[in-house]
């Protein structure tokens, strides 16, 4: 009897360590599972930003402004779960009443660990920064200064529709970013009738009590030898994200566009956004030490900020890297 049971404790042992050893295959597969990432494609995303372009200057209470704005909303309404307008008056630094509208897509709007991505849709009444003085009150393009982060979120867009997201995400197009008052007349008790659009959304988010894990913001992510710093904002509100999302674009070959380097404090959208609503928002965007009017790049709030300085690498490295970041989310 004890020669059996012997037997049959060694056989216990055995097949009991065969279970264990299948167990651990069966974690060590589901820790190497691969993660499939779409392929960004940045001839898509370049005719997305040259769609807005065509349309004319983008500036609120004006026809070019109105059909750009169902063309964005068309497209997410395509792409999307779900879409919609968020229209909306606020007063300009002028006392001009404007008539804006935050276009609004959202993936698996189920999902409560939900991110954020977002850029503004509007482009300046004012090419205030041209060097010829009388071009001052005209309105810019704003191919890179605006539609480049949106060509780039929609073709971001374009992917999740053929390939889900393992979170949610809300896109979200912010309007009236860009209606500041002109540089020579700039107080900075003025710098609230910047981002008017963000300011609105995020007191009045889309979805009651809304929150997302963490946002993205784009803006100027177009231009050829774009240098993206570290903005001071980002730093202070969201490191953990700026960090991760930089690591993310040097991981994948991108450490010529992502710098590990400080830039200046940009009062943009995600300003809002970390302040108002309190998400955690980064900003990707083109900023030049070496500027001798502004802390952009060379076309910055000028009338030559046209298709002609839109690189579809640059459209491709921002593109790549907020895939690679979403598809990566646990």
């Amino acid at each position: 009897m004890k020669y059996r049971f012997e037997i049959i404790l060694l056989l216990v042992m055995i097949f009991s360590a065969c279970g264990d050893n299948q167990n651990k295959s069966h974690k060590s597969t589901e820790s190497k599972k691969i993660i499939s990432i779409p392929q960004f494609d940045a001839d898509s995303a370049f005719q997305f930003v040259k769609h807005q372009v065509d349309f004319g200057p983008r500036v609120p209470n004006t026809t070019e402004h109105s059909a750009c704005a169902q063309y964005l909303y068309g497209k997410l309404e395509v792409y999307c779960d779900t879409a919609m307008i968020q229209s909306f008056k606020t007063r300009a630094f002028d006392g001009t009443i404007l008539h804006a509208k935050n276009i609004i897509g959202s993936f698996n709007p189920e999902n409560y660990n939900r991110v954020l991505l977002c850029a503004h849709w509007d482009s300046r009444p004012f090419a205030d920064y041209d060097p010829d003085p009388a071009n001052h009150r005209k309105p810019i393009l704003g191919a890179n200064d605006g539609a480049s982060g949106v060509g780039v979120l929609l073709e971001v867009a374009r992917q999740l529709q053929s390939q889900s997201p393992p979170v949610g995400i809300d896109i979200v197009l912010f309007d009236a970013e860009d209606y500041g008052p002109p540089q020579d007349t700039q107080r900075d008790t003025e710098m609230d009738y910047w981002g008017l659009g963000s300011q609105y959304w995020s007191a009045n988010p889309h979805v009651p009590g809304y929150f997302a894990k963490y946002g993205i913001l784009l803006d100027m992510v177009g231009a050829s030898d774009a240098r993206f710093y570290m903005e001071g904002f980002s730093l202070y509100y969201a490191p953990g994200v700026l960090k991760k999302v930089w690591n993310t674009a040097h991981r994948i070959g991108y450490e010529n566009y992502f710098y590990f380097e400080e830039g200046g404090y940009i009062d943009d959208d995600h300003k809002y956004i970390n302040e108002i609503i309190n998400i955690p928002t980064i900003d990707i965007i083109h900023m030049d030490k070496e500027s001798a009017n502004s802390s952009f790049f060379e076309y910055w709030h000028t009338v030559k900020d046209n298709m002609d300085v839109i690189d579809k690498t640059t459209l491709n490295v921002v593109g790549q890297t907020l895939l690679t970041v979403i598809f990566e989310e646990q």
